[in-house]
């Protein structure tokens, strides 16, 4: 872990310890192979499935396909991250007023899920207040 600097990039987002962090880059490979953070998130099973027609787009609950043990340690890891973190920051504070605890534990791993992805396949460092702009 210390050597591997993917590992050390990947466990600077809250709620990413060591177990999660060697998982997460074992597991993945090479981050190019997936598009985007989304369908990062989806191979792991922690999206909503999606169904509809016509242009109507209904999201069911989230599949449970892919790695179990990763998705695991995910949503741990935001469940901590949701009882515990001193400043959590106005998303979770919006998401844990609105939504059940589990719920909201797994949207968070949700958004791990795709900060994992994103610091792996752009090779940057974590930033906390980062923004992405979309590029033309």
């Amino acid at each position: 872990m210390q050597e591997d600097a993917a590992c050390r990039a990947v466990a600077e987002i809250p709620g990413v310890g060591v177990l999660t962090a060697t998982a997460a880059v074992a597991t993945m490979g090479d981050p190019k192979t997936f598009k985007s953070g989304r369908e990062f998130a989806a191979w792991l099973g922690l999206v909503p499935a999606q169904t509809g027609t016509g242009g109507r787009v209904k999201l069911l609950g989230i599949s449970k396909r892919g790695d179990v043990y990763l998705r695991t340690l995910l949503i741990h890891g935001a469940r901590s991250v949701l009882c515990h973190a001193k400043a959590p920051g106005p998303w979770i504070e919006q998401i844990r007023e609105r939504k059940p605890a589990n719920v909201a534990a797994v949207a968070l791993a949700n958004k791990m899920a795709r900060m994992i992805w994103a610091v792996l396949a752009h090779e940057r460092p974590y930033q906390k207040d980062y923004i992405s702009v979309k590029r033309a």
